[in-house]
């Protein structure tokens, strides 16, 4: 399978869809207006340049409704490009659009197959390539809204291929950058989609919230398509057969050539074509239809699952049954009786404090995860009685349970109102997994555990006999291993004694009675003979320190991702401090211990050092323990509350930020330390410096940063009792509460910052649970 990568030039590989004389008979015919209109942009251009979207437009498309100012442009005989704004009343789009040459331009058929930004910008927006090789999208305000980072790279000229490919070149035509490794939402012929490369598309669910559908492939599974909202992702495809998709190195990708696509193989055709993923997270292949002038979808997946298998194929609340038919539960009512796929609304709100609250027994329902086996908890022996307990046990945020009857899957809900494809907002089965008994010969005193306990040698196999090493930490390594189903996990296999036995008890204690979003999942674990092993769920973007501690533009994460990150963080730690039976401190947050998904969920993770106390315990007398830099100062005293926590996420919060460590030997002298630099730019009021300087977007939302930094610094008071619980925390981080004014930077640097180690606690190093990017 072939790569593109920089240095190397672009083979067209878009099919000639005419005979060459047919084609140059056409080319004849097509009126000269026509073909003069398509060619006011050059499809080549050297810096610097500048372009705007201003009036009057290059052409407008009536049906449409919108004008196009062109920047770039390549008129092919079959499909057509041009790269620049879409303008319509309410703003601008910036992309790449794909279009067939007609005699009548005002009603061609055009589609978006790359974007720089999904927002509408108003017109006084600018697309700059500047002389030191940088293609930026600059706001009306002036600031930075994109850019493809490539300043300082020898770029001399932009080119907009055949094949639709932007390319940034160097003197030497090598290239620098090009958007077919950047796809958005589309895949063009000659186009490959390697494992972190994903197309992606939003659309907006009745209450607002987003839904992002992903697909991408992955070394293990392949093919993998999903749906993340409200904070929880669910898989619905993934490859039956990952051979198929593998290049003769053994490379799992798709090259998209005429003929296939990874696992799905198309017969040859001279048409236009290509691959889309829609804003309902279908995957279709788009072929045009010269007699109807258009783009005609085809759904790649619908072979390969049954209907009801696409999430919100019944829109909000409503359930699908095979056929397929959408019908609303009771308590809701359709949106659109002519069409029931718009889905239902409810009749009234669901409330807590209602005595009228029911369950109500849904039959013959199927949820598309557990389909797909994407679940990984056993609910054949679960019940309906078993699922209302569970229910309760949660409150209101249980929205649905699931189990097994007569090889039917039903569902369960609490309130009027069943959710079964809506329960991604919350879906909590955890406690209707098969519960496993610790065998009463063991040494260990474990807890009745709602988790998988495994036999040593089905671990054994699952790894490979512990061959791929995804980390190492100081009583242990982690493996990588598939599950049966397909499920890739992590497992940490503990050696040594005495502080390896108390880490394996800790673990097991914390997160294997608890379940929560922002928590790196255990699975099971295994206490056979002298063995003691822990298995989590696979976190395919590793640890977050990858990611900050860096200057490479490959791992530079945006604003938002960060901030939703420093959110997830908080929002763990405010779970193990008042939400979960009993308070847990968890004693080493730091950035090695947050683990990071596919779509950038942060999980808190390694508990081996964490602290169970009561509720209404105030304190706890422990010998110190945790990581230099990240203790709070009254770790000296030796008596400690969930503050040290609270400290540590100040520390962690900044890091993310600034993009530095918290202590650093590689900068000058009088930034070694960042609280120390951060405490000295605080009261110059000159915090805007401490924003990540390698990051563009970092920079465009520095305002936002500072704010976020302020939240820190509340966080890392040396008074532990003027600290704020992590639940304010969240609410402040959230915007739903604003910070007080005259907060002052009252916290120095423990002189335990700069040391190796505190004692023999420390030498539990971070495990890693996913491997390197």
């Amino acid at each position: 399978m072939s790569m593109v990568l920089p240095g190397r030039k672009i083979p067209s590989c878009f099919p000639a869809p005419f005979p060459s004389l047919l084609l140059l008979l056409l080319l004849l015919l097509l009126p000269p207006l026509t073909i003069a209109k398509f060619r006011i942009g050059p499809s080549s251009v050297s810096v610097p340049t500048v372009w705007t979207p201003s009036k009057p437009y290059d052409f407008n498309i009536t049906i449409l409704e919108a004008g196009f100012k062109v920047v770039l442009s390549r008129l092919n005989s079959g499909p057509s490009f041009f790269f620049g704004f879409k303008c319509r009343d309410d703003g601008c789009y910036f992309g790449l659009f794909i279009f067939q040459p007609t005699q009548d331009i005002k009603n061609i058929s055009l589609l978006t197959v790359w974007s720089v930004q999904q927002e509408l910008m108003n017109d006084a927006v600018q697309m700059r390539f500047t002389k030191e090789g940088d293609l930026v999208l600059l706001g009306a305000n002036g600031k930075k809204m994109w850019s493809t980072n490539t300043a300082g790279k020898s770029v001399v000229g932009l080119n907009l291929t055949d094949v639709g490919n932007l390319v940034l070149y160097d003197r030497n035509d090598a290239i620098v950058w090009q958007s077919f490794d950047h796809p958005t939402n589309t895949i063009l012929p000659g186009q490959e989609l390697r494992p972190g490369m994903k197309l992606t598309t939003t659309s907006s669910a009745p209450d607002g919230t987003a839904r992002v559908y992903t697909f991408t492939t992955d070394d293990q599974m392949g093919f993998v398509a999903s749906l993340k909202a409200a904070n929880s992702l669910q898989i619905f495809y993934r490859t039956r057969n990952v051979s198929k998709m593998k290049s003769d190195n053994g490379q799992v990708g798709a090259l998209y050539k005429n003929g296939t696509f990874g696992e799905f193989e198309f017969f040859p055709t001279s048409l236009p074509q290509f691959i889309g993923l829609t804003a309902s997270g279908h995957l279709v292949r788009y072929l045009y239809v010269e007699f109807s002038n258009d783009w005609r979808p085809t759904d790649l997946l619908e072979d390969q699952v049954d209907t009801c298998v696409y999430p919100f194929v019944c829109g909000t609340y409503g359930i699908c049954s095979y056929g397929p038919q959408c019908v609303c539960p009771s308590g809701t009512e359709q949106i659109e009786e002519r069409d029931p796929s718009y889905g239902c609304n409810l009749i009234s709100p669901i409330s807590c404090d209602s005595l009228n609250n029911t369950f109500k027994a849904v039959e013959s329902v199927t949820f598309f995860a557990l389909t797909n086996n994407n679940i990984s908890a056993d609910i054949s022996n679960a019940t309906a009685e078993s699922c209302k307990e569970a229910c309760l046990r949660k409150g209101c945020s249980c929205t649905m349970a699931l189990f097994h009857k007569q090889s039917r899957l039903s569902g369960i809900t609490f309130g009027a109102v069943l959710m079964i494809l809506v329960s991604l907002l919350g879906i909590y089965i955890s406690s209707m997994v098969r519960k496993n008994d610790v065998n009463s010969n063991d040494d260990l005193d474990l807890p009745r555990l709602q988790i998988t306990r495994f036999c040593y040698k089905d671990l054994k196999a699952m790894t490979g006999d512990f061959t791929v090493k995804l980390g190492e930490g100081g009583f242990g390594s982690v493996f990588l291993g598939t599950l049966p189903s397909g499920m890739r996990i992590a497992v940490k296999r503990l050696d040594g004694f005495g502080q390896m036995k108390k880490s394996f008890l800790a673990e097991v204690e914390t997160i294997g009675t608890i379940h929560h979003v922002d928590l790196v999942r255990l699975l099971g674990f295994c206490a056979e003979k002298s063995f003691r092993l822990l298995v989590y769920e696979y976190m395919c973007n590793g640890s977050l320190d990858k990611w900050i501690f860096h200057k490479d533009q490959e791992f530079d994460l945006s604003w938002q991702v960060r901030r939703k990150i420093i959110i997830d963080i908080a929002k763990g730690l405010a779970y193990l401090h008042g939400e979960c039976h009993q308070k847990i401190i968890h004693l080493d947050v730091k950035p090695q211990n947050i683990l990071l998904d596919e779509h950038f969920n942060a999980k808190l993770a390694d508990f081996g050092l964490s602290k169970l106390i009561e509720k209404d315990q105030s304190q706890v007398m422990t010998t110190m323990r945790g990581t230099p830099g990240y203790l709070a100062p009254e770790w000296l005293s030796s008596v400690i509350t969930e503050k040290v926590d609270v400290y540590s996420f100040g520390i962690v919060m900044l890091e993310i930020l600034c993009g530095r460590k918290n202590v650093d030997r590689c900068m000058p002298s009088d930034e070694v330390h960042m609280l120390t630099l951060f405490k000295c730019k605080a009261e110059q009021e000159q915090l805007l410096d401490m924003v990540d300087q390698s990051s563009g977007d970092m920079q465009l939302h520095g305002q936002e940063a500072v704010k976020m930094m302020k939240i820190a610094a509340w966080c890392l008071q040396d008074d532990h009792s003027k600290r704020p619980l992590m639940s304010q925390v969240v609410k402040f981080l959230e915007g739903s509460v604003d910070i007080e004014d005259g907060l002052r930077y009252s916290f120095s640097v423990p002189s335990n910052h700069g040391g190796d180690s505190v004692d023999d606690a420390t030498q539990l190093l971070p495990s890693t649970l996913s491997g390197p990017r």
